[in-house]
């Protein structure tokens, strides 16, 4: 495989990866791997420590 072809695999892997963690963090996944195509791996970064879910509050 030619590296450019590799790396355009890679990108959209990562791009739909991003889109499932998004949404099991309750957000948008298309939105997400729009984004993810565009910054690729700095999305991976904001998903994992920027978009937290709340605590959740016994009782609820």
């Amino acid at each position: 495989m030619d590296y450019n072809h590799e790396q355009t695999v890679g990108w959209g892997t990562l791009a739909l990866l991003n889109a499932g963690l998004a949404q099991s963090k309750g957000r948008s996944g298309l939105n997400w791997f729009l984004l993810s195509l565009l910054l690729g791996p700095v999305a991976t970064l904001l998903l994992v420590t920027a978009f937290r879910h709340p605590p959740e509050v016994m009782g609820r």
